[in-house]
Parts: structure tokens; C-alpha cells; sequence
């Protein structure tokens, strides 16, 4: 009967990523279910943290949200870790933390990158957005791999190419909702070298000059996508598991290439599953 909450915190956060990041749930399925506990754990905190702006209109509760999850993780303020225990997101996420020994340091930063989101600030350039790619995406593939047991500098490189492709495809997927909020994503650098004007961009305008950008953004994301995959060649067995979602996200990039800017391809449940489970499946990992 004593773990009866906990199984019922394990169980809402397996609900919440199922039905928020499917990509995230269908590679869990293919680790033990030690790591995959964990692996929810984490995807459960980061749909949380990454979709403050879907349950905000003003920026100051967005912040006060995102407070509540570095108090959590760091033991101060409202959000404390007594508190926690009856979020069942953050009971699991601690529980991660706990038993997989995960820097706190790591979730803080990603906290504070996705303050970025609750405001409508443009991304002034693309070292900008990298940058939030590797305190968000890539800090979770490193994650990942630690709950995996591997925590090496190869990894660390890994998951920084890893995320960083996932980040820019996930950019593009997404532009028809950050249109309707006014936000930009895309690089101010890159909207300024192929001549994109924002205004057209909001209306979702399909220019010539943001099919070139996003032409940019795709040959950007190719690259990384690319050096993460020769990497994970000679990378240990046990890291493979970590990178199940780069699948997933070859997939989309290579269906952006054929599609509107705002229309972007959406892969159903069974083609997500499909994708990951023929990556597993694959000697040596391929995407």
C-alpha cells in the first residue's frame, strides 16, 4: 500500500507525456523500465515547463510558474520539496534526481531558457537560438544518457549536436502557433539575410524570402542531425537508447522539405512508433 502514491505519480506522468511529447513516450518503451521511469519523469517536467505559455496570457504568471519549478529543484521558497511531494511531476522528477544522482544545475538552466517563451521578444540571432536548444533539448538528451549510465565528454558532444537539430525542426513545426502569439523563433540574422519581414510572418505570409530562411534553417539543422548520428557509430551501446528520438526527428526534417511553411508535416502515433522502433531495432542506430 506505501507505494501506491508513488505509482500513481509514475503513472500521470507516463498520461502527461503520452498525450504532450509522444516522440519522448514511444523511445521510453524501448528502455528498462527503471530508466523509462525516469525518462517520463523528465518529459512529464519539461512538457510543464516548455507549455507555461499555453496556460498564460501575461508574462508575470508564466514567471511565477517557472518559479515554482526552481524552488522545487532547489529547495527554496513556496515551491519546497515538502510541497512537491503532492505535485506528482515533481515528486517523480525529484525521485529521478535522487536515484540517478541528475545536476540540479541542468534543470535550473532549463527553467530559466524557457523564461525566453512566456515573453514575445524575437530570437535575435542564431547563436541565440542554439543556445536555448542546448539548455533545453540537448540538456535532456544528456539527461537521458545519464540515466542510461553513461556520462562521458563524447556524450556531452552528442546531445549537443542532438538537441540542437531537434530544437531547430522543433522551431520549424511550431511556427504556426508562434505566428498566432507574435512570436519569433527564427534567428533575427537569418530573417535579416534573406530579407523576411516580421509583420508577413505573423500574418504567415509563405515569402519566397522565409522559404529561403527556412531552406537555412533545415541544411543548419541537417548538419547537426548528421554529426550526431557519426558520432553515435562508435558511441558505447548503452548511449544509443538516449538518441531514439533523433528518428523521429529525421523524419520531420525530411517532410519539411516538401511542405508550407505553415503547414508543417505532422507524423501520426503509429508512424512516431513505427520510426522509433525501426531506429532500435537498427544495427548500427541510423535516423
Amino acid at each position: 500500500m506505501s507505494n501506491a502514491p508513488s505509482n500513481d505519480a509514475a503513472a500521470f506522468c507516463a498520461d502527461l507525456v503520452r498525450a504532450r511529447d509522444f516522440r519522448t513516450y514511444a523511445a521510453s518503451l524501448f528502455v528498462s523500465p527503471e530508466a523509462r521511469r525516469a525518462w517520463l519523469a523528465l518529459a512529464a517536467f519539461n512538457a510543464e515547463v516548455a507549455h507555461v505559455r499555453d496556460h498564460v496570457s501575461q508574462p508575470l504568471p508564466g514567471e511565477i510558474r517557472l518559479q515554482w519549478w526552481r524552488d522545487v529543484l532547489t529547495g527554496e521558497g513556496q515551491g519546497s520539496r515538502g510541497e512537491a511531494e503532492a505535485n506528482p511531476v515533481a515528486a517523480e522528477l525529484l525521485r529521478a534526481i535522487t536515484h540517478h544522482n541528475l545536476s540540479i544545475e541542468t534543470f535550473v538552466r532549463l527553467v530559466d531558457a524557457h523564461v525566453f517563451d512566456v515573453y514575445d521578444d524575437p530570437m535575435p540571432d542564431m547563436a541565440a537560438l542554439e543556445a536555448h536548444c542546448r539548455d533545453t533539448s540537448a540538456a535532456l538528451y544528456g539527461l537521458r544518457a545519464k540515466v542510461l549510465g553513461v556520462n562521458s565528454p563524447e556524450a556531452v558532444r552528442i546531445a549537443e549536436h542532438a538537441g540542437i537539430a531537434e530544437g531547430l525542426v522543433d522551431v520549424m513545426l511550431a511556427m504556426p502557433r508562434h505566428a498566432a502569439r507574435r512570436q519569433l523563433y527564427l534567428p533575427g540574422d537569418l530573417m535579416n539575410l534573406h530579407g523576411v519581414i516580421a509583420e508577413e510572418f505573423f500574418l504567415r505570409q509563405a515569402s519566397q524570402p522565409l522559404k529561403e530562411a527556412l531552406a537555412h534553417l533545415r541544411r543548419e539543422a541537417a548538419s547537426q542531425l548528421q554529426q550526431a548520428i557519426a558520432m553515435l557509430a562508435s558511441a558505447p551501446l548503452s548511449a544509443r537508447s538516449a538518441f531514439l528520438p533523433l528518428a523521429v526527428i529525421g523524419k520531420n526534417l525530411t517532410r519539411l522539405e516538401s511542405s508550407e511553411p505553415f503547414a508543417p508535416p505532422l507524423l501520426s502515433r503509429l508512424g512516431i512508433l513505427w520510426t522509433t522502433w525501426r531506429a532500435a531495432s537498427a544495427k548500427p542506430f541510423k535516423a
